[in-house]
């Protein structure tokens, strides 16, 4: 595929399910440059980060987001994988907005707005939730942080979520205020992120549970602490308060520190993140999206009595797979993939076929190489139909863990491509590829699963 080519849309590949489907137009690289002016906001990191050395950067909730740092000629990307594995870093991360639900019936306003059961969270904790739409899509999925019995942050990502936060309490006999509050967030990832954390607060760090919150300061600034992160690495969150003001006061002995223990600043992994099976929102799922179909089941209760938006429909999809059928076309499934190595960013969501047809039948959602498996991984969405024929498994999150004999071909672009203009072969992976440091709920339980048949 070359860059000056025209492709259709690839009908064939079916998105009936969809509304708005996929832009599957194969239009690479388009080489431009990213316009920097004052309609996108500079987050309160974004002169410390280009201070730091972001040579590449996206658009992320309506921010500037830096993505790439170091040099390609030291390493790249490569290298940045290399110290987030292996040593630290820090990732400004301050387009994770914060949306704070405060009053005196945020827990139930809470409660029905997410498919989580709100009222288990307790103060100071966190947890990883979602909010769907009346027809099951997800509109956002977020860290949730309670800090008080009346008090929510959620840290969001990539979409409007205030917004519609604000439009389901206007006619809502809840009384909540709902609000962005000046608080911009700090990664800092790696197996040295603990001795980081404990140079930087002590070691109280030591008590902070995962999804734990805890009050702190740096260089006399108040901060709010998680062990939470985007790398599948051990790591922790930085709150700054204040942060139009604070900023420069917390990363600057924070990138200090990190540089003494061997990291530096760099961007978000996505191939770290594409190994631990973290999906990203508007790539790999979004608001025409099921949680069924993207590994994300688990997020709804079967015991949950507490009305919520989207449960309807969503206890209705559940019941349908659970009697072997299938409420949508596409399921999200991990390959391995054959071709040289990919280490950069797709433009596109590259075709998937059928090999025993030839027929295009899904795309891939995000794709990188792996060196510790030596091999590409996917996550892409595949034919529901031809997975459910080959497995013996509900097609919710189950299909993860199970060994899945079912093979597909990926028309990558010719620089990854084993033979110009010809697919490569995949094969269904469980997912995660590689494990979290600090496993996800779903892994928790399939951990836990595994414990109790083996007493």
């Amino acid at each position: 595929m070359t860059n000056n080519q025209h492709y259709s849309n690839h009908p064939d590949v079916d998105q009936s399910d969809r509304t708005i489907s996929r832009n599957l137009r194969q239009t690479g690289d388009a080489d431009v440059d990213l316009l920097i002016s004052t309609r996108v906001r500079q987050s309160p990191f974004w002169h410390l980060s280009v201070e730091a050395g972001c040579r590449l950067a996206t658009v992320y909730n309506h921010m500037y987001h830096p993505r790439a740092y170091i040099d390609p000629d030291e390493g790249g990307l490569d290298a940045e994988y290399d110290m987030l594995v292996n040593e630290v870093t820090l990732m400004d991360v301050a387009v994770e907005r914060q949306i704070r639900v405060e009053g005196p019936d945020a827990e139930a306003f809470v409660n029905y707005v997410i498919t989580r059961d709100a009222t288990e969270i307790e103060p100071m904790r966190g947890k990883y939730a979602i909010c769907c739409n009346q027809d099951g899509g997800i509109l956002n999925d977020f860290v949730l942080l309670r800090l008080a019995d009346d008090e929510f942050w959620f840290s969001i990502a990539d979409a409007d979520l205030k917004q519609w936060l604000q439009g389901v309490s206007v006619n809502s006999d809840l009384e909540v205020d709902i609000d962005e509050i000046d608080v911009s967030p700090m990664q800092v990832q790696g197996p040295k992120s603990p001795d980081v954390m404990e140079e930087l607060i002590g070691d109280v760090i030591e008590d902070i549970p995962y999804y734990g919150l805890m009050e702190a300061t740096v260089n006399d600034i108040p901060v709010l602490v998680s062990q939470t992160g985007f790398s599948g690495e051990a790591g922790f969150e930085i709150y700054v308060r204040d942060a139009t003001t604070n900023a420069e006061a917390v990363w600057n002995p924070v990138l200090e520190t990190v540089e003494a223990h061997g990291g530096a600043a760099t961007g978000i992994s996505h191939q770290r993140r594409i190994a631990a099976g973290i999906m990203s929102l508007g790539q790999d799922m979004d608001d025409q999206t099921s949680p069924f179909q993207v590994n994300l089941g688990f997020q709804v209760p079967d015991d949950k009595d507490a009305d919520y938006i989207g449960k309807t429909e969503l206890e209705r999809q559940q019941e349908v797979i659970e009697n072997g059928e299938f409420p949508f076309t596409h399921k999200l499934v991990g390959l391995k993939m054959a071709g040289d190595p990919i280490k950069d960013y797709a433009p596109d969501f590259w075709i998937v076929s059928d090999p025993e047809t030839g027929d295009e039948c899904g795309y891939v959602t995000s794709a990188w190489w792996n060196p510790g498996l030596e091999t590409n991984l996917a996550l892409a969405f595949v034919p529901a139909a031809k997975l459910q024929a080959a497995i013996d498994v509900p097609l919710n999150d189950s299909i993860y863990d199970a060994d899945v004999d079912v093979e597909f071909e990926v028309h990558l672009p010719d620089e990854y491509a084993d033979e110009a203009g010809e697919p490569v072969y995949a094969t269904v992976a469980k997912v995660p590829f590689k494990e979290s440091v600090n496993p996800s709920a779903r892994e928790q339980a399939k951990i836990h699963a595994r414990d109790d048949m083996n007493d």
